[in-house]
């Protein structure tokens, strides 16, 4: 019994020290400091305090403001080596950071990668989509992405619509399926 009650204060102690370095670090990024952010989720590993959920998410949203596609892939891909499931959040960010980065294949993947994981995209994760594939000049692509949000009775946004509707003037013509 001993034991087990004094083992109980030290992980909740290391808890707080983990949320501590995580707020921390999530307002980093909320402030424009996205290299500070990595930075702090940098020592919380480093002092052995184990990833979580929302610290990675931490890390790849940071990554996407700093427009680091390739670090917050590879925060994404080493979220199932630490047993952690990627949530819609960890998609959404990995996605609009491919966007950012002109990467849209790597978008197109991901959006892939989050219906084998049995994430439900959102709109939030098709605009990020269709925004990378605009980048890319990608407009049958956006398009097919624009026609799932309405087939998955998601309400797009202004932009997704716009955009959708810009490259379709655009290129005069209908849309190809896109398919993972």
């Amino acid at each position: 019994m001993e034991r087990s009650t004094a083992v109980a204060p030290r992980r909740n102690c290391l808890q707080l020290v983990q949320i501590q370095y995580t707020a921390t670090a999530s307002a980093c990024r909320k402030g424009g400091e996205w290299q500070h952010a990595l930075s702090v989720l940098g020592e919380m590993w480093e002092a052995k305090l184990e990833a979580d959920v929302i610290s990675s998410n931490v890390g790849i949203c940071s990554c996407e403001k700093g427009g680091q596609w390739q670090r917050a892939l590879a925060l994404l891909w080493e979220m199932p080596e630490e047993k952690l499931e990627p949530t819609i959040i960890s998609f959404s960010a990995g996605i609009s950071a491919c966007e950012k980065g002109a990467q849209w294949q790597r978008a197109l993947a991901l959006l892939c990668e989050m219906l084998k994981a049995e994430v439900q995209p959102t709109v939030i994760s098709y605009s990020a989509g269709i925004s990378a594939c605009a980048k890319g000049e990608q407009w049958q692509r956006a398009l097919a992405l624009l026609s799932e949000i309405w087939e998955a009775k998601l309400e797009p946004d202004v932009s997704a619509t716009a955009l959708g509707s810009a490259r379709a003037r655009r290129a005069g013509s209908g849309s190809r399926r896109w398919r993972c």
